[in-house]
């Protein structure tokens, strides 16, 4: 009797599991469509429709990093919360709503509020995406099983990457065949439908009990994460990293569209490019990160992304169409890695207890320096106009192409290192969940 009632309680929790992971990539694939139509290439055309300039545009950009601020104050103020799904549903929610309701801004406020209408409204909308994503995290952890984490990302992400990518692809037809002003409507339009579809799935996330920390006080809950010298030298390096990283990619798009005055539907279709690899590359990613480890893997993916900013030099010599879809696919590649494998980083660093209060400070020091990075780089590109125009056209890019492959070779190195005993622990461990599963 004993062994039937065992048996019969883990064949519910696995299926609770399953569930679970289909409800995860439901809300993946709403969420990221609704990203697809407003962000990427078409936040910046949108923002350029608006009458932004290089500097507002790098503002604007940089405020996803600047919002990650938010959740050092949100794990702190949410430590212990009893109901995670009520935060996620709540603020993921209203997030959403905020950004698509900059889509009303050019039928109810005179031209000269647009721009800093947009970036407020933008502002708050992520500001509400940071407050949810902390708990979202914590309860992802609990939601989907350790031992199938890695797989299970790179799949999910693969799938919810391929939809983007047909999206992108779509928006950027959309915005061709139309008027700006209709074809935005249009993107807009289909962003609230998916704005409620995800909604519906945020509403039906679970409400985990979970690990509660045994510190009361806030001030040394905060201290936790920076006693972990592993987790503190992996963290700041990747802020640097993230900090000159952001001067040139998040403003590929800019150049693209103003400096080399490429069309709306050649960007869309090298970002599809783009996805498309970055959604191959996931499901790659997941299995290299299950074999090996998250920072040793993590650290194979700097030298690609380095490789796509060195890549822009091409346009010297070659039409910039072919030398911009290369640049992409070496972006989608090392990016899709980068993200998957920072998110699984934060889950894996963190004690199941302390694991909000863990991502809050990686976002924390990550986002303080993403934050300054896109802004400085949209000042530089406004100071080009008066530089040579191959420093504007590919010279910037370049530049960074090669401060971020000596970064990512030297102290790449150092600082994402991996203790490969505990690793090979951790690693028999999950065999040995994973055989116990089988069975």
């Amino acid at each position: 009797m004993m062994l039937w009632t065992k048996r019969f309680t883990k064949s519910k929790k696995q299926s609770d599991s399953r569930k679970y992971l289909k409800l995860i990539t439901s809300e993946g694939i709403s969420g990221g469509l609704l990203g697809s139509m407003l962000g990427g290439p078409f936040l910046t055309g949108f923002m350029l429709y608006l009458g932004a300039s290089s500097a507002q545009i790098g503002f604007a950009l940089a405020i996803p990093a600047f919002a990650n601020l938010a959740q050092i104050f949100t794990a702190i103020i949410t430590h212990n919360v009893d109901n995670r799904r009520a935060y996620v549903f709540g603020y993921g929610v209203l997030y959403r709503v905020l950004w698509v309701l900059t889509g009303l801004i050019p039928f109810v406020l005179p031209q000269s509020y647009w721009v800093y209408t947009f970036i407020a409204l933008y502002l708050l909308s992520y500001l509400c995406s940071n407050i949810a994503g902390v708990i979202w995290a914590s309860l992802i952890g609990d939601m989907v099983p350790a031992q199938v984490r890695g797989r299970y990302m790179g799949i999910r992400n693969t799938i919810v990457g391929g939809l983007a990518a047909a999206a992108v692809l779509a928006g950027g037809q959309i915005l061709e065949l139309f008027s700006k002003q209709n074809g935005f409507i249009i993107l807009y339009i289909i962003a609230a439908v998916c704005m409620v579809w995800n909604g519906y799935h945020l509403f039906s996330y679970p409400n985990l009990p979970y690990e509660r920390s045994q510190e009361s006080q806030k001030l040394k809950l905060l201290v936790k994460p920076l006693k972990d010298r592993s987790f503190v030298r992996a963290t700041l390096f990747l802020a640097a990293w993230i900090f000159f990283q952001n001067m040139a990619i998040p403003l590929f798009s800019y150049v693209m569209q103003e400096v080399l005055s490429i069309s709306i539907q050649w960007v869309s279709v090298i970002t599809t490019v783009q996805l498309i690899v970055m959604m191959t590359s996931y499901y790659v990613w997941g299995n290299l990160n299950a074999k090996y480890g998250t920072k040793r893997v993590l650290r194979w993916t700097l030298p690609i992304i380095a490789a796509s900013c060195l890549l822009w030099g091409g346009i010297a010599w070659i039409p910039a169409i072919p030398v911009l879809i290369l640049v992409h696919m070496l972006l989608g590649i090392g990016t899709g890695g980068f993200t998957q494998l920072t998110f699984n980083f934060t889950i894996e660093e963190a004690p199941s207890s302390e694991r909000t209060i863990y991502v809050a400070v990686f976002a924390a020091l990550t986002g303080f320096t993403g934050f300054l990075s896109p802004i400085l780089g949209g000042e530089i590109y406004r100071n080009l106009k008066t530089m040579p125009a191959w420093v504007e056209h590919y010279g910037f890019s370049v530049g960074m192409g090669l401060v971020l492959l000596g970064l990512a070779l030297t102290a790449g190195r150092s600082m994402l290192s991996t203790n490969q005993e505990s690793y090979s622990r951790a690693a028999s461990a999950i065999r040995d969940q994973q055989e116990e599963l089988a069975s």
